[in-house]
Protein backbone atom coordinates (compact mmCIF):
# COMPACT_ATOMS: atom_id res chain seq x y z
CA UNK A 1 0.00 0.00 0.00
CA UNK A 2 1.70 3.46 -0.82
CA UNK A 3 0.30 5.41 1.79
CA UNK A 4 2.61 8.40 0.36
CA UNK A 5 0.63 8.41 -2.53
CA UNK A 6 -2.62 8.42 -0.45
CA UNK A 7 -1.38 11.21 1.72
CA UNK A 8 -0.75 13.71 -1.45
CA UNK A 9 -4.33 13.45 -2.72
CA UNK A 10 -5.68 13.38 0.34
CA UNK A 11 -3.80 16.61 1.43
CA UNK A 12 -4.31 18.19 -1.91
CA UNK A 13 -8.12 17.42 -1.77
CA UNK A 14 -7.94 18.80 1.95
CA UNK A 15 -6.24 21.85 0.87
CA UNK A 16 -8.93 23.28 -1.83
CA UNK A 17 -11.11 22.92 0.66
CA UNK A 18 -9.44 25.26 2.72
CA UNK A 19 -9.12 27.54 0.07
CA UNK A 20 -12.77 27.34 -0.32
CA UNK A 21 -13.67 27.01 2.98
CA UNK A 22 -17.13 29.41 3.12
CA UNK A 23 -18.40 27.01 0.02
CA UNK A 24 -17.42 23.67 1.46
CA UNK A 25 -17.93 24.14 5.26
CA UNK A 26 -19.80 27.01 6.09
CA UNK A 27 -22.65 27.37 3.62
CA UNK A 28 -23.73 23.77 4.43
CA UNK A 29 -23.73 24.47 7.85
CA UNK A 30 -25.79 27.62 7.81
CA UNK A 31 -27.94 25.92 5.39
CA UNK A 32 -28.88 23.05 7.68
CA UNK A 33 -29.45 25.24 10.51
CA UNK A 34 -32.04 27.06 9.01
CA UNK A 35 -33.47 23.42 8.13
CA UNK A 36 -33.51 23.20 12.06
CA UNK A 37 -35.09 26.79 12.81
CA UNK A 38 -37.29 26.40 10.18
CA UNK A 39 -38.95 23.09 11.18
CA UNK A 40 -38.07 23.03 14.32
CA UNK A 41 -39.72 26.65 14.95
CA UNK A 42 -43.03 26.24 12.55
CA UNK A 43 -43.58 22.51 12.86
CA UNK A 44 -42.66 21.95 16.54
CA UNK A 45 -44.92 24.42 17.63
CA UNK A 46 -47.61 22.04 16.38
CA UNK A 47 -45.72 18.87 17.11
CA UNK A 48 -44.42 19.22 20.83
CA UNK A 49 -42.73 15.47 21.13
CA UNK A 50 -42.27 12.38 18.66
CA UNK A 51 -42.31 9.04 19.90
CA UNK A 52 -41.53 11.08 23.91
CA UNK A 53 -38.66 13.25 22.71
CA UNK A 54 -38.89 16.73 21.82
CA UNK A 55 -39.82 17.57 18.41
CA UNK A 56 -36.59 19.89 18.01
CA UNK A 57 -34.41 16.78 19.45
CA UNK A 58 -35.62 14.76 17.16
CA UNK A 59 -34.88 16.03 13.64
CA UNK A 60 -31.31 16.05 14.60
CA UNK A 61 -30.25 13.09 13.82
CA UNK A 62 -32.13 13.38 10.37
CA UNK A 63 -31.07 16.80 9.54
CA UNK A 64 -27.20 15.65 10.31
CA UNK A 65 -28.08 12.77 7.82
CA UNK A 66 -29.09 14.98 5.21
CA UNK A 67 -25.98 17.05 5.63
CA UNK A 68 -23.70 13.86 5.78
CA UNK A 69 -24.65 12.59 2.44
CA UNK A 70 -25.54 15.43 0.26
CA UNK A 71 -21.67 17.14 1.13
CA UNK A 72 -20.10 13.44 0.69
CA UNK A 73 -21.77 12.71 -2.81
CA UNK A 74 -20.69 16.65 -3.53
CA UNK A 75 -17.54 16.44 -2.27
CA UNK A 76 -16.58 13.02 -3.72
CA UNK A 77 -17.70 13.65 -7.32
CA UNK A 78 -16.39 17.32 -7.83
CA UNK A 79 -13.17 15.85 -6.22
CA UNK A 80 -12.69 13.05 -9.12
CA UNK A 81 -15.15 15.02 -11.96
CA UNK A 82 -12.50 18.41 -12.24
CA UNK A 83 -9.18 16.30 -12.56
CA UNK A 84 -11.22 14.82 -15.51
CA UNK A 85 -12.36 18.65 -16.80
CA UNK A 86 -8.63 19.53 -16.52
CA UNK A 87 -7.23 16.25 -18.34
CA UNK A 88 -5.08 16.14 -15.01
CA UNK A 89 -6.53 12.63 -14.04
CA UNK A 90 -4.05 11.20 -16.42
CA UNK A 91 -0.96 12.13 -14.64
CA UNK A 92 -3.10 10.02 -11.63
CA UNK A 93 -3.75 6.86 -13.09
CA UNK A 94 -0.54 6.73 -14.81
CA UNK A 95 1.21 7.07 -11.53
CA UNK A 96 2.44 3.94 -10.23
CA UNK A 97 -0.40 3.46 -7.81
CA UNK A 98 -3.66 1.27 -7.34
CA UNK A 99 -6.86 2.48 -7.87
CA UNK A 100 -7.85 1.46 -4.47
CA UNK A 101 -5.16 4.02 -3.06
CA UNK A 102 -6.63 6.55 -5.45
CA UNK A 103 -9.70 5.92 -4.47
CA UNK A 104 -8.89 6.16 -0.85
CA UNK A 105 -7.24 9.37 -1.33
CA UNK A 106 -10.47 11.26 -2.71
CA UNK A 107 -12.87 9.33 -1.18
CA UNK A 108 -11.35 9.33 1.92
CA UNK A 109 -11.16 13.68 1.79
CA UNK A 110 -14.56 13.83 0.61
CA UNK A 111 -15.87 11.87 3.31
CA UNK A 112 -13.36 14.00 5.90
CA UNK A 113 -15.17 17.18 5.11
CA UNK A 114 -18.89 16.20 5.47
CA UNK A 115 -17.77 14.71 8.89
CA UNK A 116 -16.65 17.92 9.79
CA UNK A 117 -20.03 19.44 8.87
CA UNK A 118 -21.67 16.79 10.85
CA UNK A 119 -20.07 17.46 14.03
CA UNK A 120 -19.75 21.03 13.76
CA UNK A 121 -23.85 20.93 13.26
CA UNK A 122 -24.08 18.53 16.08
CA UNK A 123 -22.16 20.87 18.46
CA UNK A 124 -24.45 23.44 17.44
CA UNK A 125 -27.46 21.77 17.64
CA UNK A 126 -25.91 20.98 21.12
CA UNK A 127 -26.59 24.42 22.61
CA UNK A 128 -30.32 25.23 21.09
CA UNK A 129 -32.04 21.44 21.69
CA UNK A 130 -31.93 18.78 24.49
CA UNK A 131 -29.74 16.28 22.97
CA UNK A 132 -29.24 12.87 24.16
CA UNK A 133 -26.83 10.01 22.94
CA UNK A 134 -27.23 7.01 23.90
CA UNK A 135 -24.47 4.55 22.28
CA UNK A 136 -21.68 7.72 21.22
CA UNK A 137 -19.63 4.92 19.97
CA UNK A 138 -22.70 3.94 17.51
CA UNK A 139 -23.26 7.31 16.58
CA UNK A 140 -19.63 7.89 15.35
CA UNK A 141 -19.48 4.19 13.48
CA UNK A 142 -23.35 5.20 11.69
CA UNK A 143 -21.52 8.60 10.93
CA UNK A 144 -18.47 7.57 9.00
CA UNK A 145 -19.82 4.60 7.52
CA UNK A 146 -22.40 6.83 6.12
CA UNK A 147 -20.36 9.34 4.80
CA UNK A 148 -17.75 6.73 3.45
CA UNK A 149 -20.43 5.38 1.61
CA UNK A 150 -22.04 8.36 -0.05
CA UNK A 151 -18.46 9.28 -1.04
CA UNK A 152 -18.10 6.20 -2.98
CA UNK A 153 -21.61 7.25 -4.59
CA UNK A 154 -20.58 10.42 -5.33
CA UNK A 155 -16.91 8.86 -6.81
CA UNK A 156 -18.91 7.26 -8.95
CA UNK A 157 -21.21 9.84 -10.20
CA UNK A 158 -18.23 12.20 -11.07
CA UNK A 159 -16.76 9.10 -13.50
CA UNK A 160 -19.73 8.55 -14.75
CA UNK A 161 -20.51 12.74 -15.34
CA UNK A 162 -19.89 13.99 -18.66
CA UNK A 163 -20.54 17.39 -17.68
CA UNK A 164 -21.65 19.60 -14.52
CA UNK A 165 -24.91 19.37 -15.19
CA UNK A 166 -24.71 15.45 -14.55
CA UNK A 167 -22.76 16.00 -11.65
CA UNK A 168 -25.62 18.05 -9.53
CA UNK A 169 -28.43 15.99 -11.47
CA UNK A 170 -28.10 12.68 -8.66
CA UNK A 171 -27.54 14.87 -5.70
CA UNK A 172 -30.84 16.89 -6.09
CA UNK A 173 -32.86 14.66 -8.18
CA UNK A 174 -32.41 11.60 -5.95
CA UNK A 175 -30.71 11.92 -2.74
CA UNK A 176 -32.35 15.00 -1.30
CA UNK A 177 -35.58 14.16 -2.05
CA UNK A 178 -35.08 10.62 -0.52
CA UNK A 179 -33.54 11.82 2.41
CA UNK A 180 -36.71 14.27 3.01
CA UNK A 181 -38.81 11.25 2.07
CA UNK A 182 -36.93 8.97 4.70
CA UNK A 183 -37.98 10.00 7.88
CA UNK A 184 -35.53 13.06 8.42
CA UNK A 185 -38.50 15.07 9.81
CA UNK A 186 -41.01 12.58 10.97
CA UNK A 187 -41.31 8.79 11.88
CA UNK A 188 -42.02 6.54 9.50
CA UNK A 189 -44.79 5.27 12.01
CA UNK A 190 -47.06 8.26 11.52
CA UNK A 191 -47.93 7.83 7.97
CA UNK A 192 -50.45 5.30 7.15
CA UNK A 193 -49.83 1.72 6.50
CA UNK A 194 -49.42 1.67 2.96
CA UNK A 195 -47.23 4.72 2.97
CA UNK A 196 -45.40 2.65 5.77
CA UNK A 197 -44.69 -0.53 3.38
CA UNK A 198 -43.42 1.99 0.71
CA UNK A 199 -40.64 4.02 2.54
CA UNK A 200 -38.99 0.71 3.68
CA UNK A 201 -38.09 0.18 0.28
CA UNK A 202 -36.10 3.91 0.52
CA UNK A 203 -32.51 3.05 1.67
CA UNK A 204 -32.21 6.55 3.36
CA UNK A 205 -34.92 5.31 5.99
CA UNK A 206 -32.62 2.57 7.31
CA UNK A 207 -29.82 5.52 7.79
CA UNK A 208 -31.91 7.53 9.44
CA UNK A 209 -33.42 5.22 12.00
CA UNK A 210 -30.36 3.57 12.59
CA UNK A 211 -29.22 6.80 13.42
CA UNK A 212 -31.35 8.23 15.43
CA UNK A 213 -31.61 4.99 17.63
CA UNK A 214 -27.89 6.17 18.77
CA UNK A 215 -29.38 8.79 20.11
CA UNK A 216 -32.75 8.02 21.66
CA UNK A 217 -32.95 4.33 21.09
CA UNK A 218 -36.50 4.52 18.86
CA UNK A 219 -36.24 3.65 15.44
CA UNK A 220 -38.38 2.69 12.75
CA UNK A 221 -36.13 -0.69 11.91
CA UNK A 222 -33.97 -2.84 13.82
CA UNK A 223 -30.23 -1.17 14.36
CA UNK A 224 -28.64 -4.14 13.19
CA UNK A 225 -30.66 -3.89 9.71
CA UNK A 226 -29.70 -0.49 9.55
CA UNK A 227 -25.93 -1.32 9.89
CA UNK A 228 -26.66 -4.08 7.23
CA UNK A 229 -27.78 -1.97 4.81
CA UNK A 230 -24.88 0.73 4.84
CA UNK A 231 -22.51 -2.41 4.82
CA UNK A 232 -24.94 -3.86 1.93
CA UNK A 233 -24.65 -0.40 0.15
CA UNK A 234 -20.59 0.32 0.61
CA UNK A 235 -19.92 -3.16 -0.88
CA UNK A 236 -21.70 -2.52 -4.14
CA UNK A 237 -20.10 0.95 -4.27
CA UNK A 238 -16.87 -0.49 -4.30
CA UNK A 239 -17.69 -3.32 -6.57
CA UNK A 240 -19.05 -0.64 -9.48
CA UNK A 241 -15.63 1.63 -8.72
CA UNK A 242 -13.33 -1.52 -8.91
CA UNK A 243 -14.97 -2.41 -12.77
CA UNK A 244 -14.84 1.36 -13.61
CA UNK A 245 -11.45 1.20 -12.99
CA UNK A 246 -10.66 -2.51 -14.48
CA UNK A 247 -13.02 -1.40 -17.98
CA UNK A 248 -11.69 1.96 -18.04
CA UNK A 249 -15.21 3.40 -17.42
CA UNK A 250 -15.24 7.02 -18.62
CA UNK A 251 -11.52 7.30 -17.72
CA UNK A 252 -9.65 6.31 -20.76
CA UNK A 253 -11.51 8.14 -23.30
Amino acid sequence: MNFRAIWAIYKFEMARTKRTIMQSIVSPVISTCLYFVVFGSAIGSRIETVEGVNYGAFIVPGLIMLSLLTQSVTNASFGIYFPKFIGTIYEVLSAPISYMEIVLGYVGAAATKSLMIGVIILFTASFIVPLQISHPLIMALFMVLTAISFALLGFIIGIWADNFEKLQLVPLLVITPLVFLGGSFYSINMLPPVWQTISYFNPVVYLISGFRWSFYEISDVAPLLSLGAVAIFLTVCMSVIAWMFKTGYRLRD
